[in-house]
């Protein structure tokens, strides 16, 4: 499948959202948590922490969207957008469900 070049810019712009959410999240681990990784994660799911500690995460995001937005790659920025909302999903049905 041909992809134009605005729909693999959007790919990439997700990519580096849903990477950067998750760079956000372990950069969260490693300044507040004293457990290993996997416990740590389990532990915030079991006490319902998990969806803010993916919305700390996606703070990350801003610095990755007004990069894009600032070097013009305008499309990137919309998948970066993409990936918050994917991320705002997460969140809302680890809340909820």
């Amino acid at each position: 499948m041909k992809y134009h070049r605005s729909q693999k810019d959007v790919l990439i712009g997700i990519a580096v959202g849903l990477i950067v959410n998750v760079l956000g999240m372990l950069l969260w681990w490693v300044l507040f948590s004293k457990s290993d990784l996997e416990s740590t994660f389990v532990y915030a799911y079991q006490e319902g922490m998990l969806g803010a500690i993916i919305g700390l995460g996606a703070i990350l995001n801003l610095l990755a969207f007004f990069a894009f937005i600032r070097l013009r790659y305008d499309s990137r920025a919309k998948g970066v957008l993409i990936a918050t909302f994917i991320s705002a999903f997460v969140i809302l049905f680890l809340k909820f469900w």
